[in-house]
């Protein structure tokens, strides 16, 4: 199915997604887009329906195509504070803050969000699916969060974060258990490992 460029039709949308909601380390990335009228990239997908060299083969042209974008990560510090709902959410307003060009309307994945100063927003369930510039913006949060956990992975091998990326994996699991937390484990997370399962959203 053909994504879509523009929900309104008449308004500048920034187009936002998070990623990392469901882990138990790292922390939550959020990204914003606006669309130029001229992008084209019909390979652009949800990130989770495209593989890991797709994702990154598409990164480049997405920041090069796209009219505006911004990045923004809150560590686990924070996601223990807030909770990560609101975590997630602020990440979100994050990255929009990070924007030179001021949207007239953001469209937003899932179906909750704190209203952003006076810019009406746009839930939309599945909407990395559905709408382009968020699945663009799932796109750039996701690999930027990839690469960060791959990174860590290098400080912290035990965990697998270069495979799992933070998520509740048997490896991560057994990690836990035998190790314990690290500074980048979410510390408000439930620390019975034994026997959950998280899968990316």
């Amino acid at each position: 199915m053909e994504l879509v460029k523009s929900f309104s039709g008449d308004f500048i949308e920034a187009g936002c997604d998070e990623v990392g909601r469901g882990c138990l380390s790292g922390p939550v990335v959020a990204a914003a887009v606006i669309l130029d009228k001229s992008f084209n990239q019909n390979l652009v997908n949800d990130s989770k329906k495209l593989t890991f060299r797709k994702r990154m083969n598409l990164d480049a042209y997405i920041r090069e195509n796209v009219l505006d974008f911004a990045i923004a990560e809150l560590p686990p510090a924070h996601i223990d504070e807030h909770n990560i709902l609101n975590a997630s959410l602020h990440a979100m307003h994050a990255a929009i803050d990070q924007l030179k060009i001021r949207p007239e309307l953001l469209l937003i994945d899932g179906n909750r969000f704190h209203s952003y100063h006076s810019v009406p927003h746009e839930c939309i369930i599945k909407g990395d699916a559905k709408i382009l510039s968020i699945a663009c913006a799932s796109i750039l949060a996701k690999n930027y969060r990839d690469k960060l956990m791959i990174e860590l992975h290098e400080e912290f091998p035990e965990y697998g974060w270069n495979k799992n990326m933070g998520y509740a994996t048997k490896q991560h699991r057994e990690a836990l258990i035998k190790y314990g937390p690290t500074i980048h484990h979410r510390q408000s997370f439930r620390l019975d490992y034994s026997e959950i399962i998280i899968t990316e959203k």
